[in-house]
């Protein structure tokens, strides 16, 4: 999802003081949930990321408001945020929502992760050596475990290539098949 803004890489802290702001700066209720390389970040298992990607949850009154407070934050900060959202991507698996894990309330606004194996099976399909060292990390700190990310992965195969011209089922199971060598090779499935 990168801007190819000339910003400087975020770190957590600067997550975190990105949502602070935020929750200062709008007043009206919001649901946020991090993605990707913004979710591996806050969480330490990476270093830095180029966007705080965001899926954005908001009454529709109130869109423009929370769109023209991050407009203002990203220029203030010198961040890169994105509106990024899995579901544009893949097809979630079921249960995606109750698996999102939540991060903290910043002002009125309720921060959570997305669902870390709907972000692990976009970064599968994106497929890149950083990708899937993502889902690694990921597999490697216990936050998804192979097992039921595979159970996913199955679970959504037959629907990719069907709701999206950018989505390529060979791509995946190529992707998925590249991942699960690797974590075979280095024992990190994360399961129990």
């Amino acid at each position: 999802m990168s801007t190819g803004s000339l910003r400087p890489p975020v770190g957590a802290n600067e997550i975190r003081r990105f949502l602070e702001a935020l929750g200062k700066e709008f007043h009206g209720r919001a649901t946020l949930r991090l993605v990707g390389g913004a979710s591996l970040v806050f969480e330490g298992l990476r270093a830095e990321t180029l966007d705080i990607d965001l899926a954005i949850e908001v009454e529709p009154a109130e869109h423009g408001r929370l769109i023209q407070a991050i407009r203002a934050l990203k220029d203030r900060l010198q961040v890169n945020v994105e509106e990024a959202n899995p579901a544009d991507f893949i097809p979630l698996p079921s249960g995606a929502r109750n698996r999102d894990e939540w991060i903290g309330e910043f002002g009125r606004i309720q921060v959570y992760h997305f669902d870390l194996y709907s972000t692990a099976l976009s970064k599968i399909d994106r497929g890149t050596d950083k990708d899937l060292a993502d889902v690694e990390a990921l597999l490697g700190a216990k936050r998804i475990e192979f097992g039921a990310l595979k159970r996913c992965y199955e679970e959504v195969l037959p629907r990719f290539g069907l709701e999206s011209l950018r989505q390529d089922p060979e791509r995946l199971k190529r992707h998925f098949a590249v991942l699960e060598a690797r974590v075979r090779d280095t024992g990190a499935s994360g399961d129990e």
